[in-house]
């Protein structure tokens, strides 16, 4: 027996958005429109946006984003931005002034999850980063249904 698998709601909202704004092509109003859809539909956070790897700098640089003014460059080794790029696996950070290296934009900030945004042909494009006051904010599944987010944002994505 197969299992079907469907998609997190905040996927299927990203999906029906770009659809029907007919934007499959408009890689960076698609990021941009990705953050809007996270900011308005996942509750208790104060900080989404993206840092996108620029091939020429090798640094991540701010993307699209919503909430205070970030951090303009961030090297792939450094902070939780760095570690969830470099080591290619979601990092969700329970208490951030608790994480050695934290980079911090906020100081309200308590808790934090980035998703790394990697290509099928393992081009690694940038990631999400999504900041919360709460302790503790981020669940497993906030996680699964950031990772199933990411992947339907691929389709949509192009390196910028």
């Amino acid at each position: 027996m197969s299992e079907v698998q469907t998609k997190s709601l905040i996927a299927q909202i990203l999906d029906t958005w770009i659809q029907g704004e007919k934007s499959e092509k408009l890689t960076l109003a698609n990021y941009a429109n990705a953050a809007a859809i996270i900011h308005q539909n996942v509750d208790d956070i104060n900080w989404v946006g993206f840092y996108l790897y620029d091939q020429q700098l090798k640094q991540l640089v701010l993307g699209p984003f919503l909430g205070k003014p970030a951090v303009t460059v961030i090297s792939p080794d450094s902070g939780v931005v760095g570690q969830s790029f470099t080591a290619q696996s979601t990092v969700v950070v329970p208490d951030v002034k608790a994480f050695s290296g934290h980079i911090v934009c906020d100081p309200i900030s308590n808790a934090e999850i980035v998703v790394p945004i990697t290509k099928a042909d393992g081009t690694k494009l940038g990631v999400l980063d999504i900041d919360s006051p709460t302790l503790n904010r981020f669940t497993k599944q906030d996680q699964t249904d950031l990772e199933d987010y990411i992947q339907t944002l691929l389709g949509y994505i192009d390196r910028i």
